[in-house]
């Protein structure tokens, strides 16, 4: 009869846990969702992540790993067809019991119209006082040589909007919403949880939001070059100057004439840096910054050297504005 109360005890911990902690099966596409998903998440369960270690959206082939794990998902959030092309048709056929959340659908988002052919933008041909420019707003209509749209992955569904949402705070405090919105529905035994974890969230995010305007401030006027057209959520909310990008999407690597035109538009620019990604050819930022005053440096917009987890996003986040403000800064 000792053990009576310990048995009592244990019983009560187990009613008392999530009913679903051990049946209700939450999945993420890539590590900025995850990272978002988790946070919401933070106490009651852990969400899998489809799109794990160095690998890229752009270029992911599913594991019979991830198509186990949809298969057994009662939710599912991802950013939406025009980014994880290959959760197309595993997200078609999963049964009617699995919620798929597209969070290029939530309400309250910022989008930006993707600019096509990767075009350098207006101020490079205009004075430094286009304001449009600055804000990323507008693509070059001047003459320039754009490669074909269609070749952009990106364009094929969506089409009218870029979907690299997650890379302006804002946006994210609005995915975080329809996350913690989702999640209450199907746990709604969890809903004060997930409604603490959100209002956390955002007060971390805006506190991001204000530390990212003051890193980047003393650079925000220095022109750079990206490796593909995936920052401007992140150039339109902090106002910094990106001259273009050297690739229309990193799976269509440029030739030697799209090289040369860069190569020029960096000189005539000024530009100070150009980036790579840790993903994709960075012996091709050596090719195109040959014979010109820039320097080198790496972004990283999909988190790929990062772990994943309720940090991650505040790490890639924070990481862009240093990577940024480091180079520009170091560079004459």
């Amino acid at each position: 009869m000792r053990s009576t109360p310990a048995l009592l005890f244990a019983s009560t911990v187990l009613l008392s846990a999530p009913a679903w902690a051990e049946s209700l099966n939450v999945v993420a596409s890539i590590k900025p969702v995850h990272s978002l998903v988790a946070s919401i998440m933070e106490g009651v369960g852990e969400p899998s992540l489809i799109v794990e270690g160095g690998a890229s959206p752009h270029t992911y082939n599913m594991k019979p790993s991830n198509a186990a794990a949809l298969q057994a998902a009662n939710v599912v959030f991802w950013v939406g067809h025009g980014l994880e092309a290959f959760l197309d048709k595993p997200l078609e056929a999963l049964g009617s019991g699995a919620k798929v959340v597209e969070l290029s659908a939530a309400p309250g988002l910022e989008k930006l119209t993707f600019r096509e052919g990767g075009a350098f933008e207006a101020h490079g041909h205009d004075d430094e006082g286009d304001e449009a420019a600055h804000d990323g707003h507008e693509h070059e209509e001047h003459g320039a040589e754009q490669e074909p749209a269609h070749d952009h992955e990106h364009d094929h569904a969506e089409g009218e909007f870029d979907m690299h949402l997650w890379l302006d705070p804002m946006n994210a405090k609005a995915m975080a919403a329809e996350i913690e919105k989702a999640l209450a529905e199907a746990d709604p035994d969890n809903a004060s949880a997930y409604e603490a974890n959100l209002a956390k969230l955002n007060q971390r995010l805006d506190a991001l939001d204000t530390n990212l305007a003051e890193t980047v401030a003393p650079v925000r006027d220095k022109p750079f070059v990206v490796f593909h057209d995936a920052y401007q959520y992140f150039e339109h909310r902090y106002k910094v100057r990106v001259a273009g990008s050297i690739t229309v999407s990193p799976e269509v690597l440029p030739g030697a004439e799209r090289l040369s035109e860069i190569r020029a538009k960096i000189k005539e620019l000024g530009a100070t840096c150009v980036f790579a990604e840790p993903q994709f050819e960075p012996k091709l930022i050596n090719v195109v910054i040959e014979g010109t005053p820039a320097k080198s440096g790496t972004l990283d917009p999909e988190a790929a050297t990062l772990d994943a987890g309720p940090d991650l996003y505040f790490q890639l986040m924070e990481n862009l504005g240093a990577s940024l403000k480091s180079c520009l800064a170091s560079a004459s």
